[in-house]
C-alpha cells in the first residue's frame, strides 16, 4: 500500500511541484525587482519587466525539468510557454477586473485585493493546465 501511495504521489503530483516552482520563481523575481528598483534606482516598469522576465525564465526551466520532466525542445517549449502565460493572463485578469468594476466586488471591503486574488487563482490554474497539457506534454 505504501508503494502505491508513493507511485501515485510521484506520477500525479505535478501541481504541488508546480506551486513550489512558482514560489521559488516569485521569490527570485521579486528579489530582482526590489534590487533593481530600490538599490539601482531603475524605473518601476524596467524593474518589474526584468524581474518578471527572470522569474519566467527560471519557471520555464524548473517546470520543464522538475515539475513535468519534459524533453520538449527549448525552441518549441519557450514559444508555447510564452503563449500559455499570455493566454492565462489575458483570460484571468479581465475576469477580476470585470468582477470589481461591475459592482460585484466594488462595494466589498478589500474588493480590489479580492479581485486580484481571484484572478491570480484562475491564472494559476489555467497556466498549470496549459503548461502541463500543451507546453510540457509527454
Amino acid at each position: 500500500m505504501v508503494e502505491s501511495i508513493e507511485n501515485y504521489f510521484n506520477k500525479s503530483n505535478t501541481f504541488i511541484r508546480y506551486i513550489l516552482v512558482g514560489v521559488l520563481n516569485t521569490i527570485i523575481g521579486i528579489s530582482i525587482i526590489l534590487l533593481l528598483f530600490e538599490v539601482l534606482k531603475l524605473s518601476y516598469w524596467s524593474s518589474t519587466f526584468i524581474g518578471n522576465s527572470v522569474g519566467a525564465i527560471v519557471s520555464y526551466f524548473l517546470n520543464r525539468n522538475f515539475t513535468f520532466k519534459s524533453n520538449v525542445e527549448n525552441k518549441k517549449g519557450i514559444l508555447l510557454f510564452t503563449i500559455v502565460i499570455l493566454g492565462s493572463y489575458f483570460i484571468s485578469y479581465p475576469i477580476g477586473y470585470h468582477l470589481l468594476f461591475k459592482d460585484i466586488l466594488k462595494s466589498t471591503i478589500l474588493g480590489s485585493e479580492l479581485s486580484i486574488f481571484l484572478s491570480a487563482c484562475v491564472y494559476t490554474i489555467l497556466n498549470y493546465l496549459g503548461q502541463r497539457y500543451l507546453t510540457f506534454r509527454r
